[in-house]
């Protein structure tokens, strides 16, 4: 550990206490370390000199060695002038112009002396000029640390204001390596960097900031996005490691009465292979004395609900009761419903509990849990109150797990001396990359095929100015007896403007669809839970042909006669809405369709967006889309994204490095699990600390 990058940033020379405090305040940097990890976000490559004959009118930036011969200051209306230099080499002549700080800078210049220009070159009237340029004396060039790749770094508009500029920053980095001589303490094991051929970390940190070239470069960033990431994954699974050994589960040492019977006379139809993998997964979690932590992938309608009974009944064959958790009411009664039928012939008990559960049934339901007659009970928030309290709860399982807080989950292990075991389950699928750093002390399983017998949605994008040829579509759909959603988006912000343009669409469906030979319903945020849950019955009891509605749709809602999705303003949509609104159509055995409807304007990403969900039906190749649309932070919502604060690696980009991390990783854990060998004392040095702070970097060097 280096004690010098413990420093406060306003000692480094050329900082001082205002500096300091913009820099703690726009980029986070408190200490010397901190600065040395504001990795640059690009390169400019300086090892070409231009001559003046050579340069061309355009966005790159270029530097050429020559002289000023003259300046002169032209005068503008409104007190506005220029200052101008004539600066030449031996093959032509151009113009430098300033027109800010021209006095400053009318001083400082030195005619007939060699110089380098760097800046981004303009033609007017067939003269080269350059507006602002950067300025070095060509001894002084010669002389600096400067690399001949020019890092950009990470700015914001305030601290430009204030005069720190990309150049000011590159000051202060050099002025940090001779003040700590570049020596930081080496973190990785020299196995690991032998076998890797990584370069060693002295020589990273210069490279990243000041590469001599290409390949240097390549060589200090992939050493750092790899050490990263590393760090990430050691502690990961670390912790799944820590959590199998240390928290002991129930262990379910028998498949009994319930699980076979129903296996073997109940099932309403052949499980598919992959969701008996997945059983087979977590019965081995199960049967075993750890805790189990599982996070269940399976995209919409793959038939996650019949995995979860059957876990259930493995509890319940033990002697213990389960619950399920959902993120909604609709969601919850959906999964109550859903169960129920499935579980009818078992002699069973199974309740409900939601916000709007009467307060004489929650009684009852409170009374029967605390003795063990109630054996399974799905819900929403609710089941986390005090006053809910097991007799001895086996399994919890949490539906959509991204809606709820780490707070909210770790109420239903205290509700237990042993906590339950835990299986979460969730419709929208992670990609494996994020999978690996999100959830990467979570075991994982994937139902990744859909029951036989379902056919693909047929996606189509179409533009508003073909909306009658999509009416006459959905009246042929209504005639063969199928029923019709149509989704309009919800974007809180303008939640009024939102609201006008549902009413407004409600309105005009109403009319292109009229009664009696049509029937609409309609569904949106600001009803009472009792009408919205009444529109919904009477739509899944067929008693309306078309579900106008926002997004409150879009988990979880059942209704196998529902062949078309039509979403409005589809380009206002997330990809991954996108393809959970298309999950609620496709349930039946009947082709199914989904029509995205835009108007002509759209943005690059909107393209993209549409005809992704035209092309695949795929789940996780819609997620990865998403994900290089969206970037980490955005796609885990901000609670999860924390994890996520990478400096340097992208989980995009570098996937192939985040997999030789992961693997890496495990190799030395099952080598060397609490990492005593001497040559893992410094990586044990860091890991320890890791576990005590928040950010990698500050340890790592």
């Amino acid at each position: 550990m280096n004690d010098i990058l413990q420093t406060p940033i306003e000692y480094l020379k050329g900082v001082g206490p205002s500096r300091g405090e913009m820099l703690r305040k726009e980029l986070n940097i408190h200490r010397y370390g901190d600065l040395l990890t504001l990795f640059p976000n690009r390169y400019i490559d300086r090892t070409r000199y231009y001559k003046i004959n050579e340069l061309q009118a355009g966005n790159t930036e270029v530097q050429i060695i020559g002289k000023i011969i003259h300046l002169k200051t032209i005068e503008q209306s409104k007190g506005r002038g220029r200052l101008v230099a004539t600066f030449v080499d031996e093959t032509g002549e151009m113009e430098l112009v300033w027109f800010q700080g021209q006095k400053w800078i009318r001083e400082s210049l030195k005619l007939n002396t060699p110089y380098v220009a760097f800046g981004k070159v303009t033609s007017f009237s067939s003269q080269f000029n350059m507006a602002h340029p950067e300025l070095e004396l060509l001894e002084e060039h010669k002389q600096s640390l400067r690399s001949a790749m020019q890092p950009v770094y990470p700015s914001t508009e305030k601290l430009t204001q204030k005069g720190i500029s990309n150049r000011t920053i590159n000051k202060m980095m050099q002025q940090l390596f001779v003040e700590t001589q570049a020596r930081f303490t080496e973190s990785l094991p020299p196995n690991l960097l032998e076998e890797l051929k990584l370069i060693p970390k002295n020589a990273a940190l210069f490279n990243i900031h000041f590469p001599k070239s290409q390949e240097l470069l390549a060589k200090a960033q992939f050493r750092l996005k790899f050490e990263e990431l590393f760090f990430i994954q050691l502690q990961l699974i670390t912790k799944n490691l820590i959590r199998k050994h240390k928290i002991k589960g129930h262990p379910f040492e028998k498949v009994g009465e319930h699980f076979n019977t129903f296996y073997q006379h109940h099932l309403p139809f052949e499980l598919t292979n992959a969701q008996k993998r997945v059983i087979k997964e977590i019965r081995n979690d199960l049967g075993s004395k750890a805790q189990m932590n599982r996070l269940l992938q399976g995209d919409v309608g793959s038939g996650k609900t019949i995995v979860a009974l059957l876990c259930m009944l493995m509890a319940l064959d033990n002697g213990f009761q389960s619950c399920l958790m959902a993120p909604t009411e609709i969601l919850a009664t959906q999964h109550f419903n859903g169960l129920s039928e499935l579980a009818k012939e078992l002699n069973i008990n199974i309740k409900l509990l939601t916000g709007s559960t009467k307060t004489s049934e929650r009684k009852i339901i409170h009374e029967a849990l605390e003795k063990g007659e109630l054996h399974i009970l799905i819900g929403t928030h609710a089941l986390l109150e005090d006053k809910v309290q097991f007799h001895n709860l086996g399994l919890a399982i949490i539906d959509e797990q991204h809606r709820f807080g780490v707070e909210q989950r770790s109420k239903l292990w205290k509700k237990n001396d042993i906590p339950p075991h835990v299986l979460v389950m969730t419709a929208t699928p992670i990609p494996r990359t994020l999978a690996m750093s999100m959830y990467g002390d979570l075991d994982i399983s994937v139902i990744d095929e859909l029951p036989p017998g379902r056919k693909p949605i047929q996606t189509v994008h179409r533009y508003d100015s073909n909306r009658l040829k999509v009416w006459k579509f959905l009246k042929d759909e209504i005639a063969k007896g199928r029923q019709i959603y149509i989704v309009y988006p919800l974007i809180n912000e303008s939640e009024k403007m939102d609201y006008k343009d549902l009413m407004d669409g409600y309105e005009s469906i109403s009319r292109d669809f009229p009664l009696p030979q049509y029937s609409v319903s309609i569904v949106h945020g600001q009803m009472k839970p009792a009408e919205k849950d009444e529109e919904m019955r009477r739509f899944a009891a067929g008693k309306t042909n078309i579900m106008v509605a926002t997004t409150v749709i879009e988990v979880g809602v059942n209704v196998p006669n529902a062949s078309v999705m039509v979403i409005e303003s589809a380009e206002r949509f997330g990809l991954s809405q996108l393809h959970q609104l298309r999950g609620r159509v496709g349930r039946g055995a009947e082709q199914s369709y989904c029509i995205l409807m835009t108007g002509h304007k759209l943005s690059n990403d909107s393209k993209i967006r549409l005809e992704t969900m035209c092309k695949t039906n795929d789940g996780f190749e819609i997620a990865e889309v998403d994900l290089k649309l969206r970037g980490p932070g955005d796609i885990m919502g901000t609670q999860q994204s924390g994890v996520l604060n990478l400096q340097i690696a992208d989980l995009v980009r570098d996937r192939d490095i985040l997999q030789l991390a992961r693997h890496e990783a495990i190799k030395l854990l099952k080598k060397d699990p609490a990492m005593t060998l001497p040559e893992h004392q410094t990586l044990r040095m860091i890991f320890m600390e890791m576990s005590k702070r928040k950010n990698i970097w500050n340890y790592i060097s």
